[in-house]
């Protein structure tokens, strides 16, 4: 609870309350200077996206809530461009997680070459869980991105969430289900099971972690092992979308916002994403994960009433 409390603080801060004075100084220099992302609210978007990426409250639905705060986008190559840096950063994030959980990926390594069944065993269920969500986001990426990616959508999906979460959390406190299975043992078919899980998280605001560990836990495996495969399953998942995007549209991103914003954001994604995961993993020893419900329904709350009072654009 000390570590978890000021971490959540910290994100809505920065999704917010920095966000807003930075676009009030933006303004303040004139609307005449080309576009570029100033050092500091590159900060903001590394520091978000590390602190949120593996937490259950959403990553996107916080760099969407911190592009509105910012004001900084507006026509449609200033949107593709922030878009994409927003993915990209998540590299930052990978390279944390991967520091984090090194045994688990030198498992795998020893795997590839037959040295560790286990980890070979533990790469075929990431590939299996990785399937469904890489099919869905080729084939409907754009679709989703148009249908999805506002506020109001995610406000829904931090409140659903969090409800989710709360409802989950008093399950755990009286005991929860059973746990049948370990990494090790977890089945081709529950693999899939989570991978199916995870499309879910496309919806921005759902958050990719959150429907990934509750799918591990469906699946039969502890609130531990749920948190790993989840982990594991984002440096995945992660890494694809992050290469597929910068292959796409990382020249344009980086010509228009320029190549230090993305080297601020990768380091401060990197740093922030190391403390929260740490952060999370103490925490979850010995409390479940009812906190995240109640923030997510907070910042859902707020984030709605940003935006009826015009504050924010949805």
């Amino acid at each position: 609870m000390r570590i978890c409390i000021p971490l959540l603080t910290l994100v809505f801060l920065c999704a917010f309350g920095s966000s807003r004075a930075i676009a009030a100084l933006s303004m303040e220099q004139g609307a005449e200077q080309d576009f570029t992302m100033s050092a500091g609210q590159s900060v903001i978007f590394g520091v978000v996206e590390g602190l949120t990426e593996f937490l259950p409250v959403s990553s996107t639905g916080h760099l969407l809530l911190v592009e509105r705060a910012l004001g900084i986008s507006g026509d449609e190559a200033s949107e593709q461009a922030i878009d994409t840096y927003m993915i990209v950063i998540q590299l930052g994030a990978i390279l944390a997680v991967a520091w984090v959980y090194h045994e688990y990926l030198k498992r795998i390594l020893l795997g590839l070459i037959g040295k560790d069944a286990g980890g070979r065993l533990l790469l075929r269920n990431l590939l299996i869980a990785f399937i469904p969500a890489a099919l869905v986001g080729i084939l409907f990426v754009d679709m989703i991105k148009e249908l999805l990616f506002g506020l109001w959508a995610v406000s829904f999906a931090w409140m659903v969430g969090g409800l989710a979460l709360v409802r989950w959390g008093k399950k755990q406190e009286n005991g929860g289900p059973p746990t049948s299975f370990n990494l090790e043992s977890l089945s081709a078919g529950r693999a899939l099971l989570i991978g199916c899980v995870q499309v879910i998280a496309m919806w921005p605001g759902t958050s990719r972690s959150l429907v990934t560990i509750l799918g591990g836990k469906w699946a039969g495996l502890s609130l531990h092992d749920s948190v790993v495969f989840s982990f594991l399953l984002g440096l995945v998942t992660l890494s694809a979308s992050t290469g597929y995007d910068m292959l796409r549209n990382g020249q344009h991103m980086i010509d228009f916002l320029g190549l230090q914003s993305l080297i601020i954001g990768l380091l401060t994604a990197y740093i922030s994403a190391w403390i929260a995961v740490r952060g999370m993993v103490h925490y979850l020893k010995n409390h479940g994960m009812a906190l995240f419900g109640v923030y997510r329904i907070a910042i859902a709350c707020v984030t709605a009433g940003l935006i009826l009072t015009n504050v924010l654009r949805p």
